[in-house]
Parts: C-alpha cells; structure tokens; sequence
C-alpha cells in the first residue's frame, strides 16, 4: 500500500474536480435567471444541426479519459503541465462567469422544428441539464483544444499518428457542435482559443516547462 501511494501521489491534483463541479453547479443555480445575453451576427449564420450532439456529447469521456491516460502512462510532467493547463484555465472561466455571469438566449424551441428523433431528444437532455448560462469562455471547447495538445505533445503518443490526427479533428468537431447545437455563440467559442493561447503560452513555454521538470525531479527524490 505504501509503494501503491507513493507511485500515484500525483492523484492529488484530481482533487480539483469536486472544487469544479460544487462551483460550476452552484453558479448555474444562482444565475439561471440573471446574466448578460451573449450573440453575435455571424450566430444567425450558424444553423442548428442535431447530428453535432454526437461529438458534444463526445466530450464528457474524452477529457476524463485523457486525463486517466496522462496519469497512469505519461511522464509525470506531461500530467503535471495537461493539468495545470485545464485546471488553471478552468478557474479562470470560473472566476469570469462569478464576475459576469453570461450566457446564450437564441437555443431552438426543439418542439417547433417540424421533427423528432433521437438525436433531437439528446439536444433535450442537454437543454434540461445545462440552463444555458456560464458560457464564455467555452469550458467545452477549452478542454477539448488542450487536451487535443498534451496528446500531441505527448511523448508516448509520438507514434500513434492516427491517435493525434483523431484528437484534432475530434476537438475541432466539439467546438462546432457548441455553435450548431446553440448551446454557445461563436463569442464563447473565441474567447475558449483566446484562453488557450494563453494558458499554452503560461504551461508549455521553454522556461515554464523546465519549472515542471523540475517539479517532477523533486517530487521523484523526496
């Protein structure tokens, strides 16, 4: 139990998911009835298409997956920066949603499009769960762009070409589906990029990455 322990100490930043989860859900409770419309023109030009419900929902394996898969198979720094990357820029939305709560007002009445299937009742879900507020910047489409880059960063994934190829067009297809879907305006999907510039620049930087070399050399010795 003691080796078990010290091989996977690093299981302590997971922790940060019920600080999320509490923070996310309790912002959805306070401003489900209060928050800044967001829209832009080109939204109008953006049809909502049912099918992008596939890669959106695609999401809700492909981050905790990849998480996993960063845990147990890749080198501790590559978990460290993968992490600090989503959860630092997480926050970030967090702290912005606290600050201005925002949100989108142009979803469909899905019993006025004229048809019904299974993809539609699926769009139905999310609307039920998701009030439409906490928007911008997209945590959806946020942890799909870095998850997309720590797995093409990733030394161990270096040879699983199709592996790579697959996660860009994955996220690609799950920052469309929040536009086609109306679940987000092209703003949140904007400012989502903007935010990972960001966080690219703070966790994958030359000077930034040798801090996490370091962080791992330490946490390995002690």
């Amino acid at each position: 139990m003691k080796e078990f322990l010290k091989r996977y100490r690093h299981a302590w930043v997971l922790g940060y998911f019920f600080i999320y989860v509490i923070w996310f859900f309790l912002l959805n409770q306070l401003t489900a009835d209060s928050f800044a419309p967001l829209y832009h023109p080109l939204d109008d030009y953006i049809p909502f298409c049912e099918w992008f419900v596939i890669p959106y929902y695609l999401w809700f394996p492909y981050i905790p997956l990849t998480v996993f898969y960063f845990f147990f198979k890749a080198e501790k720094k590559e978990y460290y920066q993968l992490t600090a990357f989503l959860f630092i820029g997480m926050t970030i939305a967090l702290i912005t949603y606290t600050i201005w709560p925002n949100g989108v007002y142009f979803r469909p009445d899905l019993e006025t499009l004229g048809r019904d299937n299974f993809l539609i009742r699926l769009v139905d879900i999310i609307y039920q769960a998701d009030v439409g507020t906490n928007c911008c910047p997209s945590i959806h489409c946020f942890n799909s762009i870095g998850v997309c880059i720590g797995i093409n960063k990733c030394v161990s994934l270096k040879k699983y070409r199709g592996i790579r190829i697959a996660s860009v067009v994955l996220s690609v297809l799950i920052c469309l589906s929040t536009m086609y879907i109306k679940q987000h305006s092209i703003i949140d999907v904007v400012w989502a990029f903007v935010l990972a510039g960001v966080m690219y620049l703070l966790v994958y930087t030359p000077f930034l990455a040798r801090v996490f070399g370091k962080k791992k050399k330490n946490l390995e010795t002690t």
